[in-house]
């Protein structure tokens, strides 16, 4: 499975002790060298989500998921993917298990256009053991200096576009679980609020560990399309604080974006969980995200034709807003 995510950039290195990766190189025909190079890397893992994943012996996703968090950071700084390791604590070495995980981390890896180059699996006993399972996971890609994120920044009349996300963030898997716990809602039973038209209703399980979608395909294609012209001017990952915190974080002191908080549908998981839990919509907002998964700015007159690029290349997309003069705030009406 590790093999299946390798490309031409992969060094085979078998007996070796670390995997090895290429950054440049010279055949013509996969050129793809930098003038100026910079790593960019980031780890991340998935907190709450495991444990239900292992209540509900459905780790595949969270091996996705696992891809999903340091790979959508790294984009958002103009990065493309090289290659992800990870790393598995366990109480035992449970075979079945750690296939389950890999293959989600593949599927990511694939999605991504990113190396498995390897990882470690520890074996943890004694008092240690308690802490159950955990995994992390480590990204590192490149960016040529000149179109780096940092270098870009919104200006006045510039569009926000929203992605739709994937499953309940991982971020908000703490609340997720308080309001099952408090609700006496069952996650292997249907509810028929989360299925479609058509078809029988998933379990609240299954909806729960709908995987994160990974943006670095359509994202990392999006901006080598406008090679010259810097259209993105900011991007942002809707993971942690919420939708106002994180696209908050790549916009300037001395503008805002005024976002339309009714300009995208509530997704169903969302919808139940809140009635359940009784949570406002601000909090929800910060816990959830609210079904957007991820942000870009772009200058306006690209707006729609690079909403018109993404949604080819499979995303949902939304206008959310604009980018007004300001102090650096996100304005949620």
């Amino acid at each position: 499975m590790l093999k299946s995510t390798h490309g031409p950039r992969v060094i085979p290195n078998p007996g070796g002790a670390a995997g090895l990766f290429r950054l440049d190189y010279n055949e013509r025909i996969f050129a793809r060298n930098y003038r100026e190079p910079v790593l960019v890397a980031r780890a991340a893992g998935v907190g709450a989500k495991i444990e239900l994943a292992r209540e509900l012996a459905a780790l595949d996703a969270i091996g996705i998921d696992l891809v999903a968090r340091s790979v959508n950071d790294l984009i958002v700084e103009g990065a493309e993917p090289l290659f992800f390791l990870d790393r598995l604590r366990a109480p035992r070495l449970d075979e079945a298990l750690c296939a389950a995980l890999m293959r989600g981390v593949v599927e990511g890896c694939r999605l991504a256009g990113c190396a498995l180059l390897g990882g470690e699996t520890e074996v943890i006993g004694g008092p240690a053991a308690e802490g159950g399972l955990d995994i992390a996971g480590f990204a590192v890609g490149v960016v040529d200096l000149h179109r780096a994120m940092n270098k870009r920044r919104p200006a006045p009349g510039d569009i926000v576009l929203g992605l739709a996300g994937g499953g309940v963030h991982p971020r908000g898997f703490p609340l997720a679980r308080e309001i099952l716990a408090h609700a006496g809602l069952d996650p292997r039973a249907a509810y028929p609020e989360l299925g479609e038209e058509s078809g029988p209703a998933p379990t609240l399980g299954e909806t729960l560990l709908t995987p994160a979608r990974i943006y670095a395909g359509s994202v990392v294609r999006l901006d080598r399309a406008y090679r010259v012209k810097k259209v993105i001017t900011g991007m942002a990952h809707i993971a942690g604080g919420g939708l106002a915190a994180d696209l908050a974080r790549c916009l300037g002191p001395n503008v805002d974006a005024v976002i339309d908080t009714g300009g995208w549908p509530e997704p169903p998981i969302l919808s139940l969980l809140r009635r359940h839990g009784c949570v406002g919509g601000d909090d929800a907002r910060r816990a959830f995200g609210m079904g957007i998964g991820y942000c870009i700015v772009l200058r306006p007159t690209f707006a729609e034709a690079a909403k018109a690029r993404l949604e080819r290349y499979g995303e949902r997309v939304r206008v959310l807003g604009k980018i007004t003069r300001g102090k650096g705030r996100v304005i949620e009406k």
